[in-house]
C-alpha cells in the first residue's frame, strides 16, 4: 500500500463516476445484513466477499471522490519518519524533532533514527487546531468586551 504517494486530486472523469458509484453504494449499504456480502465485477463476472467494513470504508472513498477531495488511506499502526510528520503538520523537521525531544510526542528511535506513529502526529494536530480556534474565539470574545466591533 502507498502511504502519502500519490495523493492526487480525482480528475472530472473520476469525479462523475464516483457520483454515481457512491449513490448506488450508499443505497445498497443501508439495505445489507451480511458482514460478508459479495460483490460481482462485471468486466470479468467474478463474485467476491468483502468485509462489509472494507465496502462502507469504499463508500467513504467514493464520497470524498465525488466531492473532488484527494484522499489516501493510511493503515493506523503506520510509522512514520520526522520529516514526512513535519510535512503533515507543516513545519519544518527541526522544529518537529524539538517538539518530540520536549516531550509533545511520543517517538521510537531505531539507531539514530526517530520514528512516530501516524495516529500520535495526527492527535497532535488535532489538539493544536483544538487549541487555536479556542485562541481565535478568547480573542472574538476579549474584542467584544472591549467594543472592538460596536459601530
Amino acid at each position: 500500500m502507498e502511504i502519502f504517494q500519490n495523493i492526487n486530486k480525482p480528475s472530472r472523469e473520476e469525479q462523475k463516476v464516483a457520483i454515481a458509484s457512491y449513490d448506488a453504494l450508499a443505497t445498497v449499504l443501508k439495505e445489507l445484513t451480511s458482514k460478508n456480502p459479495a460483490i460481482e465485477i462485471e468486466e470479468s463476472e467474478e463474485r467476491i466477499k468483502i468485509p462489509l467494513s472494507a465496502l462502507k470504508l469504499l463508500g467513504d472513498i467514493l464520497e470524498a471522490m465525488s466531492q473532488g477531495k484527494p484522499f489516501s488511506l493510511v493503515p493506523f499502526a503506520t510509522e512514520v519518519t520526522t520529516q514526512k510528520a513535519a510535512e503533515m503538520l507543516g513545519c519544518s523537521r527541526p522544529h518537529f524533532v524539538k517538539l518530540l525531544e520536549d516531550g509533545e510526542i511520543d517517538f521510537t528511535k531505531i539507531g539514530k533514527h526517530r520514528r512516530v506513529q501516524f495516529e500520535d502526529v495526527m492527535a497532535y494536530k488535532r489538539k493544536m487546531k483544538a487549541e487555536q480556534k479556542q485562541r481565535i474565539i478568547d480573542s472574538m470574545k476579549s474584542d467584544e468586551a472591549r467594543g472592538v466591533y460596536e459601530q
